[in-house]
């Protein structure tokens, strides 16, 4: 027998009397129609000049880089958007043409994988203009750039009073092509004034820039993401919006240009009931005894935890769907099972279904509601659900 050979699996349905085809313990479903809607909605509200630059790092926020990124290159995506080197290169690997912009700084070694993958950089230094005139010299091609202005966001970025002198440098270094300039807001969504000033600071570091650049629509100037549109001035120079959260459903901020706009979710997190037991009145449950029960308590042991994606600060707040009714968390959550309360179900069985987020019966638990439990923001919940949760696209469940 061959010893890595994995043993077939017991038919779950024969094991627990029920119908099932899930063999997953937590998993993630996106729903890329729903995404595919949510770009069509976004692109109808933004005026017709904007070009629409998906931000897909860090997985697609979650939501699996994979699947995310070959809907959005079926829609129409103008950019993509990206953390580093590695990303940009998984995303080009799904598709030539589009432009791949990568918005951290790059390590020396990560350089050549620009070339190799024609991947756009964004530069903040001279330090950084000169590697890469170096890069393009040994790969006789012309390396494509962003130059990013810190207008008060204090990290990447050359500083917005020195932004006229260095683009002046970049467009002095015939092997790079400066395809875009942008910065990034530290507040937007929360500071409108402080917002509007980055912006003004922005604006007149575009004096630098060539009438012909400005005036091109495939030079990029991009300052605004989901939440910056709250200031976004359709009549200014910008041509561009980076997309995060918005277009995987949050909603937008109430002062948004998008304000009346309604995303759709695309993802919902679910985990399955791994045991069902009785406990007595007193009884203290989890890590540290931080819960006590009330009453003599039926409990089900849903099999993820913080391992998982689900946070230790959600401990005795979350709650959880089951037979599309809720269930509280009870005591800490641990790294690979969270207990809860099914005491008021009618029935609950190994193996049944349990939404952690998104709908179940007629009941959701957003990822608004998630965030309060667990005193997070949305990015933090979708990149904190682990790689050992299965991205499953919508009508591939199983």
């Amino acid at each position: 027998m061959d010893v890595w050979a994995l043993p077939k699996m017991p038919d779950a349905s024969a094991m627990f009397g029920e119908k099932t085809t899930c063999v997953h313990r937590a998993w993630v479903v996106t729903d890329g129609a729903a995404l595919e809607r949510n770009l069509g909605k976004i692109k109808a509200a933004l005026p017709p000049h904007v070009r629409y630059m998906a931000v897909v790092k860090a997985d697609a926020y979650g939501h699996g880089a994979l699947h995310t990124v070959t809907r959005l290159l079926q829609s129409g995506v103008d950019c993509f958007c990206v953390a580093n080197g590695r990303e940009g290169a998984e995303v080009r690997e799904l598709g030539p043409g589009s432009e791949i912009l990568v918005l951290g700084p790059l390590l020396p070694e990560e350089m050549p994988t620009l070339a190799a993958y024609d991947l756009t950089a964004s530069i903040s230094t001279r330090e950084e203009m000169l590697a890469l005139s170096v890069l393009a010299g040994q790969y006789g091609r012309r390396i494509p750039v962003h130059v990013k202005v810190d207008t008060g966001m204090g990290r990447m970025g050359t500083w917005y009073e020195d932004a006229p002198d260095f683009i002046g440098a970049v467009l002095g270094q015939p092997s790079l092509e400066l395809r875009g300039i942008y910065t990034h807001f530290s507040s937007a969504g929360m500071d409108a004034p402080f917002t509007s000033l980055q912006r003004q600071r922005f604006v007149g570091a575009l004096s630098a820039l060539p009438g012909s650049l400005r005036k091109s629509s495939h030079f990029l100037i991009h300052a605004d993401n989901s939440a910056g549109l709250e200031t976004f001035a359709s009549e200014g120079p910008f041509n561009a919006v980076r997309v995060g959260l918005l277009q995987y459903g949050l909603p937008p901020h109430r002062g948004s240009l998008l304000k009346r706009l309604k995303p759709e979710a695309v993802l919902s997190f679910h985990s399955r009931v791994g045991l069902v037991k009785n406990l007595p009145r007193g009884t203290s449950v989890s890590y540290d005894r931080t819960h006590t029960l009330a009453r003599d308590t039926r409990v089900a042991i849903v099999t993820a935890g913080y391992g998982d994606g689900i946070p230790v600060s959600a401990s005795n707040k979350a709650q959880v769907l089951i037979h599309g009714q809720r269930c509280p968390v009870l005591g800490r959550v641990t790294m690979d099972q969270t207990v809860v309360d099914a005491s008021d179900l009618a029935h609950v069985a190994v193996g049944d279904t349990v939404t952690l987020i998104g709908k179940q019966g007629c009941d959701e638990i957003s990822v608004s509601e998630f965030c309060a439990w667990a005193g997070m923001i949305p990015w933090d919940v979708f990149c904190s659900i682990t790689k050992r949760v299965e991205r499953v696209p919508t009508g591939l469940r199983g």
